[in-house]
Formats: C-alpha cells, sequence, structure tokens
C-alpha cells in the first residue's frame, strides 16, 4: 500500500485544515470550497484527511454502504434484517473526474443486465461509493454546470433520487464534499458557490523559511514515503482521535439563542442572500465547539465559523473576488455579543495541528513541537496571524463589494445604479500630473444585457449555454450507430435494431441476444460554450469624445454574457503601431474584466496587426481545443492609419464567425466599420444599438 502524506505534516494552510476539520466533524456544515493558485498543496492535504476519518461499519455485501446499527430503510440493496453480517472498513475517499458523466455520477440502469436477462437493475454510482466517506472534485469549476447540481443537491439533502431511464431509486448520500479550483481557469456561478458550506483562499507562503520546511518535508517524503509517515504516526493518531471524540461529543453541544441570534445578526449585516448562510454558520459554530471540547457555542466558535462560511457569500457581481471584512466582522461580534460573555478569546479556537512544528521527537524540521512564535503547538493566534490573504479584502466597505482600483473606478464591481457612468458625461479620468503623451486609462460603467451572438451551424464542443451543438446533454433529436465507444445508450432503438432477428439467433429466454451491430447510441441536440475572442481597438481615435468609456461598458457586458454561457474568452488589443494578446485564451472571465479595465487608449490605429493577430491566436487555440468553436468579437471605428494591408489580414479570418461592434459616432460617418464586417462576412452591431437595448431593458425593468 502507497503511503499517504501525513495531514500533520502539511506546512501552514491553518484555515484550510480548520476547515475540513469542521466537516470531518460533521458533515451537515456542507463541504468545502478550497480557492488557490496551482502548487498549493490542495489536493495533497485533501487526500491526507481522508486517512484521519474514523472508519466504518457496514452490512456486508451492500453497495450503498449502509450502517449495520441504522441501515438505510430505503437502501436498493435492503431491507438489511438485524444482525445481518457486517463488516469495518476505512472511510472511503472517491474522485470525481472532470469528464465523469452523469450517469457516473448519480447511477443508472444495468444496460446489461436489462438486455440480457430481462431485469430492471440499478447501478450505483459515485454518490453512493462516497456515502460515509468523502467525495473530492479537483477543478470543480472546470465540471459542467448539471453535475455540480446534482452534486450539490444530493450533499444537501444527504440523499441521492434517480429518475431516469425507467428507473426510480432513493438511497443515502451523505458524505464530506470537498472542492479545490484555480480560479484563473474560471469562477463557479455565484449560485454555486452559495452551495459550498465553507470556503478557504489559499496562497503559497512569501516566507523563505516556510517555503523551504514544505519543499525540505516533501523531499523527505519522496525519498521513503513509509519512513517519512512513520514518523507523523503519533500526530495523526492523535487526530484521528480527536475527531472522533468531537463527532461523539456533536450531539449534546449547546447553540444558545444568543448565539443564534449574533449569527443571525452578522449575516444580515453582511447582507449576503437567502438564509443558507445563516444555517451553515450555525453547523459550523456547533461543529467548532464540539472540536474544542466545549458544551456550548460561544462567540469564539461564531467568530471561526463566520470566517470560513460567509467569504463567498457577499458575491454580488460575476467580477467579484470572494473576501471579507474581518473589522467589520469583530465589530459586529462587538456589538452582538453581551456583557455576560467572559468566553470571548480572540483567537477563533486552535488549529487541527500545529503547521510549524514536528513530531514531539524533534520531527523533520529539527523542532521540539513549538511554533516560531514561542507559542504550544496545537495553539493558534489571533484571527490575523492565521487568516489566509484575500485580495481586495481591506478595500471592502460594509455594504459594498470588493471596491474598484482601476483608474476608471468601475461602477460593475462598485454597486453603481445600472447605466451609470463612472464619471460624468463627457470627463474621462484625471489627468493631473500626466505627461500629455501618456496613454489614457477610460473607465467603465455598469454592464448591460446583450443580445445572443451565435456561432452558425451544429458544433460538437464543450456543453455551454451559446451555440446548438451535438452533446451528451439536451433533448434527444434521434438515434445512430456508434462509430466507437457506445455513449449514451438509445435504449428503445437498439431493441428495435435487434427485435428483428431474435428467432433466427434462437432466443429462448426473457432477454434480448444482443449483437454489437444491434447498439444504437443517442443523438443529443443541446448548447455549447465557444471561444469568444474580443479583438478590441485601443487608438487614439477611440479615446475621443470618451468614446472609450462606451467602448469598455459594451466589451465588459459581453463578457458578462460570456461567464453566464460558459464560454472561453481571450483578449487582443491594437494600437500604436502593433497589436499583443492581452489575455490569452481562457475560462477565467475575471481575468478578462480585470486586463479591459486598465487598458490604455491612444496612438494610432493598426487594424491589420491586431486582425493578423487574432488570426494566429485563434490557429494556436484550433489545434489545442479544436471541438471548441471560436467567435470574433471586432470592437472598432474601421479606421487604418498604420499597419499592414487590411484585405490581406482579413482574408486570414475567412471561415471565422465573427460580429463587428460599430463603434463610429458623429453626425458624418465614414462607413468603414460596415464595410469591414461585409468583408469578413461578420455581423453589424452598432455601439449605440447596443447600448439603447441595455437601457431599453433597464427601463423595462423598473416599470415592471
Amino acid at each position: 500500500m502507497i503511503a499517504t502524506y501525513p495531514f500533520s505534516a502539511v506546512v501552514g494552510l491553518d484555515d484550510l485544515k480548520l476547515a475540513l476539520v469542521l466537516n470531518a466533524v460533521s458533515p451537515r456544515v456542507g463541504g468545502v470550497l478550497v480557492r488557490g493558485e496551482k502548487g498549493t498543496a490542495k489536493s495533497t492535504i485533501v487526500r491526507a484527511l481522508a486517512a484521519q476519518l474514523p472508519g466504518v461499519e457496514v452490512v456486508d455485501g451492500c453497495r450503498f454502504a449502509c450502517d449495520p446499527g441504522a441501515p438505510d430503510p430505503g437502501c436498493p440493496d435492503g431491507p438489511h434484517e438485524p444482525g445481518e453480517r457486517r463488516l469495518r472498513r476505512p472511510a472511503a475517499l472517491v474522485e470525481l473526474p472532470v469528464g465523469a458523466s452523469e450517469d457516473r455520477l448519480v447511477g443508472a440502469l444495468d444496460v446489461e443486465r436489462a438486455l440480457t436477462e430481462g431485469v430492471k437493475a440499478f447501478q450505483p454510482g459515485l454518490l453512493a461509493a462516497a456515502h460515509r466517506g468523502v467525495l473530492y472534485v479537483d477543478e470543480v469549476n472546470l465540471l459542467h454546470d448539471h453535475l455540480v447540481d446534482l452534486l450539490l443537491d444530493a450533499a444537501a439533502l444527504g440523499t441521492c433520487y434517480v429518475e431516469r431511464e425507467t428507473v426510480s431509486v432513493r438511497h443515502a448520500a451523505r458524505f464530506l464534499l470537498v472542492g479545490t479550483m484555480n480560479p484563473e481557469e474560471g469562477e463557479l456561478r455565484p449560485q454555486l458557490l452559495d452551495r459550498f458550506g465553507l470556503t478557504v483562499e489559499v496562497r503559497a507562503s512569501r516566507d523563505p523559511d516556510e517555503r523551504a520546511e514544505v519543499v525540505r518535508r516533501r523531499l523527505a517524503f519522496e525519498a521513503g514515503p513509509e519512513e517519512f509517515a512513520a514518523r507523523w504516526a503519533a500526530e495523526e493518531a492523535a487526530l484521528a482521535a480527536r475527531v472522533a471524540l468531537a463527532r461523539d461529543r456533536l450531539p449534546d453541544v449547546r447553540l444558545p439563542d444568543a448565539r443564534l441570534r449574533q449569527i443571525a445578526a452578522i449575516c444580515a449585516a453582511f447582507e449576503v442572500d437567502g438564509l443558507r448562510a445563516d444555517l451553515v454558520t450555525a453547523n459550523a459554530a456547533v461543529a467548532h465547539a464540539a472540536w474544542e471540547g466545549r458544551e456550548a457555542v460561544t462567540a469564539a466558535d461564531v467568530r471561526a465559523a463566520a470566517r470560513l462560511s460567509l467569504p463567498h457569500r457577499r458575491r454580488r457581481d460575476p467580477f467579484d473576488a470572494p473576501g471579507l471584512d474581518e473589522e467589520l466582522l469583530e465589530r459586529l461580534l462587538e456589538e452582538t455579543s453581551g456583557p455576560e460573555d467572559p468566553d470571548d478569546p480572540r483567537g477563533g479556537g486552535s488549529r487541527p495541528q500545529d503547521v510549524d512544528g514536528g513530531p514531539q521527537d524533534g520531527g523533520p524540521d529539527g523542532t521540539n513541537g513549538t511554533r516560531k512564535d514561542g507559542g504550544p503547538a496545537g495553539t493558534a493566534g489571533s484571527p490575523q496571524d492565521t487568516a489566509q490573504p484575500v485580495d481586495n479584502r481591506a478595500a471592502e466597505t460594509r455594504h459594498g463589494g470588493p471596491q474598484p482600483v482601476d483608474d476608471g473606478a468601475a461602477a460593475a464591481t462598485a454597486g453603481n445604479e445600472p447605466g451609470q457612468s463612472a464619471q460624468p458625461p463627457g470627463e474621462g479620468p484625471s489627468t493631473e500630473g500626466r505627461s500629455p503623451r501618456s496613454p489614457r486609462v477610460a473607465g467603465a460603467a455598469a454592464p448591460y444585457r446583450v443580445p445572443l451572438l451565435q456561432v452558425p451551424g451544429l458544433g460538437e464542443g464543450a456543453a455551454g449555454r451559446r451555440s446548438r451543438a451535438r452533446s451528451g446533454q439536451g433533448r434527444v433529436t434521434g438515434a445512430r450507430r456508434p462509430a466507437g465507444r457506445v455513449r449514451g445508450l438509445h435504449l428503445a432503438a437498439t431493441v428495435l435494431a435487434a427485435a428483428p432477428h431474435q428467432r433466427r439467433r434462437g432466443r429462448t429466454g426473457p432477454g434480448l441476444l444482443l449483437h454489437p451491430d444491434d447498439l444504437r447510441e443517442a443523438v443529443r441536440e443541446g448548447r455549447e460554450g465557444n471561444l469568444v475572442l474580443f479583438v478590441v481597438d485601443a487608438s487614439g481615435s477611440m479615446a475621443a469624445r470618451s468614446r472609450m468609456t462606451a467602448v469598455k461598458t459594451a466589451v465588459l457586458s459581453l463578457l458578462l454574457d460570456a461567464y453566464q454561457r460558459r464560454d472561453k474568452v481571450g483578449l487582443v488589443t491594437f494600437r500604436g503601431s502593433s497589436a499583443e494578446v492581452a489575455l490569452p485564451p481562457t475560462s477565467s472571465v475575471e481575468a478578462g474584466a480585470a486586463r479591459l479595465r486598465s487598458l490604455p487608449t491612444g496612438g494610432r490605429t493598426p487594424l491589420a496587426a491586431g486582425l493578423a493577430k487574432a488570426a494566429d491566436v485563434l490557429r494556436v487555440e484550433r489545434v489545442r481545443d479544436p471541438d471548441r468553436r471560436p467567435l470574433l468579437v471586432l470592437v472598432t471605428d474601421g479606421r487604418a492609419t498604420a499597419g499592414g494591408d487590411v484585405e490581406r489580414a482579413a482574408a486570414l479570418l475567412d471561415g471565422t464567425a465573427g460580429v463587428v461592434v460599430d463603434c463610429e459616432s458623429g453626425p458624418v460617418r465614414l462607413g468603414l466599420a460596415v464595410r469591414l464586417a461585409a468583408r469578413l462576412r461578420a455581423r453589424l452591431l452598432p455601439l449605440d444599438a447596443l447600448s439603447d437595448l441595455g437601457s431599453t431593458i433597464r427601463d423595462h425593468r423598473k416599470a415592471v
């Protein structure tokens, strides 16, 4: 058996350790979402946690891991009689791959038995395998939305419901849900973020000593996994025992009404939507009290729970980063704590394991179990000492989100009313103290709704919400012979293909006699996500009459639309004498918005260079992701005052679906963008018409 890296040996990540332990103590907390940059031990610590969970007793032969002491009365393998043989096994660690199908997740009809034996049988999925264990989803932000919905529904209800293909099954599915993601690769929708109980932001330490210790321990583990694990065995055993003790203590922990009102007041003050935040915070506070060995929840437990349950629920705009104003949290705790609260230490509770000390025999790093600050191992300092850093937290206000930091003060994240510009009409950012030749940075107003832009035809790309496509989800439009492995059997078509041959094949029993050429797979039509490549003219002509503010607002609106339709996005800009890739194609629409807001303007207009650069980006992406069809969005007034031949550059984009957003304004118009759209065979969309549509929708909403 390959040794697992010990949970106790992970350096740092105090908040993540605490969040995982709270879920191990009480699965009702609702799981953990771990956000962080690559290479920060997210996967390592999750896999290490499973080894620390207490073993479980299961009914022998039950595919759904029923507890012999309290079997699920609706178990598909039941009913289980008292006294049935039982066995004890470690808690399961089930990993859900990004490419998993719905059948693999929730289970489905056992087609093989249905066709060959004539019986209706259910084949369990990963949710059944994870019951009473850990379900780990790496890169959860890349998982298809409908799978995330199914996953979170089961986690919230503790039950998996399967209603499909003549199968109606219900079985228990209670597990510790852990998802990890790198925000650079795309965000989860706010609705899905809210379904995770706790969220932790992790980053690699910038302390050279701590980084060196991480490498030292990892090298020691790779040199001798068994020996390394043995050195941490005492700490691992102590952690497992403490988790088991906290689980046993959990039902007896009281949540006083004063603490419940405190939780409600904090959630209301942070203006989170709905009541899920209150429920999660209450459950996490109870779990924290059990972990600390207390009989009742205190303000310290509420503090620890709120720091983990609220940051991701404050995200209002898709371009906002999760965060929490800890100064506001402390103020609210003081305001809602009565004078009878002597139990309010500012530490927020101890962490699951010391992060700097090694085992008590000296440990891998030669320490004696003490922290660098002189405190004993297993204790924690103030929230300021242990909190993981999150960008822009200090800039948050009580009723806003993260405050904009770009020169234009983008209203999309500052809470401005739709349609209001960041500056008064006709005014750009301040130019005081800036050289007249320095590029200007225009602001942007709040985004508005834009019309649906689609790629013509029928694609076969990744599931999304933009263009028509053949996909694994969607409505069934027919059946076909599979070209290789069967994906999504069309049961009726398969039976019809096999039925005429049963007598000739000598069928005598209830089951069908099938040949491989009888199989048919379902043809489904749904929607796909596309690669939306924005090519933005940032030259001096775009800066005239504050036109760039309107352009940035339009592109920000299109970016928001791409976010909602699950597209990849890229950004090419051209100004001066060349073009550059401001944002390589990515699923992180937030990165596109950030680059757009800081986009400077000025100089000549190298239109041909912009088109050529766009063609280069699309050529590379066709090799990387050939099934994802591109949509070119060219934002320009059509002028070309520098660079090469526009006609030759446009020819490089032949066959690419596109939209030209015409930014030309004023009483006299040259119609250059109109001719460019005709040459590219692209849809023409005037900028003022785009903004007028947004105003019409806003006015309609206000009237309603």
